[in-house]
């Protein structure tokens, strides 16, 4: 009986027998392409699909199709090297709908953001100020103090 072999290469050798590795790795150029390009050209062009190793793409205007067509083999180049191989053969180029760029989602409240009102601060202080010993005192303060953000956190979240 074989030793167990971790998990990883058991997909790592399912995926390649699938013959589903290339197109997995090709289609992450779609999630990278302002980093692959540049943000500059990125701004006017998107990735749509990828079909038989060909990467289309949308163009917002035809100024930038016809420098995009100029600079084919460099952008080629560049979508490779990320790839690490020549997965990519060729790029065609469509006049299309190039959505602006996408908003940072909104941050979202964290724990630590949370802000105490002035009467939870002074019961807390009001259960230490009977504490002699200072430093028992802080740690308590600062376990207090997080666990009435955290209640705060929870009540803003539901």
């Amino acid at each position: 009986m074989q030793k167990p072999q971790p998990i990883r290469f058991i997909l790592e050798k399912t995926i390649q027998s699938l013959e589903i590795d290339v197109p997995l790795k090709t289609y992450s150029v779609l999630g990278a392409w302002s980093e692959i390009v540049g943000e500059s050209v990125a701004t006017h062009s998107r990735p749509r699909t990828i079909r038989n190793r060909i990467l289309f793409i949308d163009v917002a205007h035809p100024t930038w199709m016809q420098q995009l067509q100029f600079l084919k083999p460099i952008l080629l180049e560049k979508i490779n090297t990320f790839l690490r191989q020549s997965l990519i053969q060729d790029i065609r180029f469509k006049l299309g709908k190039v959505p602006s760029k996408v908003p940072a989602p909104p941050k979202t409240l964290s724990m630590e953001d949370q802000e105490l009102d002035k009467a939870t601060l002074k019961r807390i202080e009001g259960v230490l100020q009977k504490m002699d010993d200072e430093e028992l005192r802080n740690s308590l303060r600062e376990v207090l103090i997080k666990g009435a953000k955290l209640d705060h956190y929870r009540r803003k979240a539901k």
